[in-house]
């Protein structure tokens, strides 16, 4: 089958800038342009009884992307909410979202949809994961407790989202406990991820020398981290904030799929549309 296009994209509620201008018009241009088949949307209003034009932005998207849609409101505000959402050109057979926030000033959901791609039902989560470490921890272990549950050990999975993992220490936990990959790690030609930057190389080789010359009793150490020892992938690229980034929040994994190539979206329209760059994905079924 031909390649299937995917975006995963923290649109910041429709608005950005300082003087938080609404940016709707811009988002619909840019996503129909990219012609995706999937896309995983987070921080999209649900509701906004104040400013019509920025209520139910998952429908409006729909309707003007041509896609069928499912949404997981888990932010719920006195005028507004909001949450994650899936567009897809594909049927949506089945959605449900889970509600995985850890205290009460975050309010995060899990929403899963089974998507029916030709013959075969592909199961697609789009996250949007806490900003404290301990709290990412869990949501990773519900994440991965639902998934033992609920999807076949054999389906194609699509996990996508603003994960906060500016660490790097879920990816391991994903490649060991799902076998899943990070898009650019496999991709045959990827943009934007980027080389390691050179004072990073000099400081490593620095620590490096400086540990060679001590006895082994003195050498330092480091300190244990989620997901130690487990296997390492290449680094997503920076995609936070969308003006000069400098974050690794947003993430595509996948298992069951031929990953052909995978870019950051940078420049116009992007950087005035939201504080995040959006990633997009070309994958292919078996």
């Amino acid at each position: 089958m031909s390649a299937l296009r995917i975006v995963s994209y923290n649109i910041h509620k429709g608005r950005s800038g300082l003087i938080s201008r609404a940016r709707l018009n811009e988002l619909r241009l840019g996503l129909y342009g990219l012609n995706a088949d999937l896309m995983f949307l987070q921080e999209v209003q649900g509701r906004n009884d104040r400013a019509a034009g920025l209520d139910a932005q998952h429908e409006s998207l729909a309707a003007a992307l041509h896609c069928e849609v499912a949404y997981g409101c888990n932010a719920v505000r006195r005028y507004t909410d909001h949450g994650n959402a899936l567009l897809s050109r594909f049927p949506i057979v089945g959605h449900e979202n889970q509600n995985i926030s850890d205290h009460r000033l975050e309010q995060r959901g899990l929403l899963h949809a089974r998507v029916q791609v030709q013959a075969h039902e592909v199961h697609c989560f789009v996250v949007h994961l806490g900003l404290f470490g301990v709290s990412r921890g869990r949501q990773l272990e519900a994440l991965i407790e639902r998934i033992g549950a609920s999807v076949p050990a054999d389906a194609p999975m699509l996990i996508a989202g603003d994960f906060n993992d500016w660490t790097g220490e879920l990816s391991g936990v994903l490649v060991q406990r799902l076998q899943l990959h990070e898009v650019f790690s496999s991709a045959e030609h990827t943009r934007g991820a980027g080389l390691p930057r050179l004072q990073e190389t000099v400081r490593l080789l620095r620590e490096s020398m400086a540990q060679a010359g001590r006895p082994p009793e003195l050498r330092r150490r480091p300190a244990p981290r989620l997901g130690a020892g487990l296997p390492v992938q290449a680094r997503p690229p920076r995609t936070f904030p969308s003006a000069m980034p400098f974050f690794r929040l947003d993430r595509i994994y996948q298992r069951g799929f031929a990953v052909r190539r995978a870019s950051v979206l940078r420049g116009s329209p992007w950087v005035t549309i939201s504080d995040h760059a959006p990633l997009l994905a070309e994958l292919e079924l078996p």
